[in-house]
This record gives C-alpha cells, structure tokens and sequence, in this order.
C-alpha cells in the first residue's frame, strides 16, 4: 500500500487516466474527487462489497436453477 500525505486540492495521478484530488477535510471526514473514463467502474468499498455479495446469491441461485431457466440464461448470454 502506497501512503501519501496531500493538501486540500491536490492530486494523486493513478495510470494515465486517473485523477484524485483532495477536495476537502472535516473534522474525521475526507472529501476526495475521483477522474475516471466512464469504462473504469469507481465504488465506496462498501458499496463494491454489497454488489459482490449480490452476483454471488445470484450466481448461487442460478446453480440451483431448473435446467429450462439454466438454458434459457445461456442463449441470453446470461
């Protein structure tokens, strides 16, 4: 894990194509900007947690899944 110590609208560059500023400080809150290419997916962690945990009960129930809906998810591409 790279550590870095930045001011209020300062920047760290990740890659070419990626931007974070420091927009703000208060009190134990953080306020961060992220630039990003609209095909690079940005999430809170805890949201990014909740969406795995959401394809992985899918994925779950699509095992037990009668074979009709397992083809029909197939030909969907699914």
């Amino acid at each position: 894990m790279l550590i870095l110590s930045r001011k209020i609208d300062e920047k760290i560059k990740i890659g070419t194509d990626i931007t974070v500023t420091l927009i703000g400080i208060s009190g134990d809150q953080v306020k961060i900007g992220v630039e990003a290419p609209k095909n690079v997916k940005v999430f809170r962690q805890e949201v990014f947690d909740d969406i795995q945990r959401q394809n992985k009960a899918a994925a779950e129930s699509l095992q037990s899944a009668p074979a009709s809906i397992k083809s029909l998810s197939k030909l969907l591409g699914n």
